[in-house]
């Protein structure tokens, strides 16, 4: 397993170690994942033409690389607090024009199952805030982003403690469920699924009929849930803890925020129907959970069935 961290020396880069961290510690326990390390990349702008087309500015170049290097080891040091193990750890500099673009190029470079980042600085304190780094990874990155909401660091918890997964039954749900029942099962955390059932506003909401409508919904929301439920317990095994809960509320926002969630938990939320397949693409309806969710979020790429199927066996 390879976990990429997208870091600069700031609050979001702290905030995205912190969160790499856990994920690092619990796939690395004991006969859950063979092999597990992190990389630690900071993207820095490339080199700016001077002169003629194959000429560089050598001492823009050189303070580049020196600020990169001293973010690197500003990274290593937060590292060493954080009690990862330098045997796990590989520091990277990138150049690249765009931090979401360079992270993916490093994601392919090393073989990345999963790229974790902070939020954008000026977001609500405790919630995903989408910059363009961020904007970039979720419109395009072939593996899985995780995004720790702003301020995560400071208030960390120890260990993971549950994934809860955002469900909602379409043509490719079925990659989702799998998905999240193999890291369910690498992370040896239990499962929740969870669906939001939307009531439309004002005067919708007291048409004739609207709550006949809604029991309609709610039920129909109960019984896919419990069939993907059959499904994931049968892909992670009996051992895996599954529950499911159907919530209603007026907006994703007040619905999401109806939901009980513990100081370890993570939320999975699967990308736009509409987009690439195999590839991150954060739709309309994937962006309001994720901006609404006060924990950190793994977004999948659509189809990803098998992003997920990380090398077990003794750590």
């Amino acid at each position: 397993m390879r976990i990429l961290a997208g870091y600069s020396p700031d609050e979001r880069g702290g905030d995205a170690l912190a969160l790499a961290a856990l994920v690092l510690r619990g796939a690395a326990a004991p006969r859950r994942v063979a092999d597990v390390r992190l990389t630690v990349a900071n993207v820095h702008p490339p080199a700016w033409p001077a002169r003629g087309p194959a000429s560089v500015d050598v001492e823009w170049v050189g303070y580049l690389r020196e600020r990169s290097r001293d973010a690197l080891d500003r990274a290593a040091g937060r590292l060493a607090e954080l009690g990862v193990p330098e045997r796990r750890t590989d520091l990277r500099a990138h150049a690249r024009q765009g931090i979401g673009r360079g992270l993916i190029e490093v994601a392919a470079e090393t073989g990345a199952d999963l790229v974790v980042i902070g939020s954008a600085p000026r977001g609500r304190r405790g919630r995903v805030a989408i910059g363009s780094t961020a904007d970039q990874l979720l419109h395009g990155s072939p593996v899985p982003v995780l995004l720790a909401p702003r301020g995560y660091a400071a208030h960390a918890p120890g260990r993971l403690e549950r994934l809860t997964v955002a469900y909602r039954r379409r043509p490719d749900t079925g990659g989702p469920v799998e998905a999240a029942a193999r890291t369910a099962r690498t992370l040896a955390l239990p499962v929740r699924l969870v669906t939001l059932v939307l009531r439309p506003p004002g005067p919708a909401a007291r048409f004739r009929g609207a709550d006949d409508a809604m029991a309609r919904q709610l039920d129909r929301a109960e019984r896919d849930l419990a069939d993907a439920a059959a499904r994931l317990t049968e892909i992670a095994g009996a051992g895996t803890p599954v529950g499911t809960e159907a919530v209603v509320g007026t907006g994703t926002a007040k619905a999401l925020a109806a939901v009980d969630m513990l100081p370890g938990e993570l939320l999975v939320c699967p990308s736009g129907h509409h987009g690439p397949l195999r590839g991150v693409f954060l739709g309309e309806g994937s962006g309001k959970i994720v901006r609404a969710a006060p924990c950190p979020v793994l977004v999948l790429p659509r189809g990803a069935a098998g992003a997920f199927a990380w090398r077990e066996g003794q750590g």
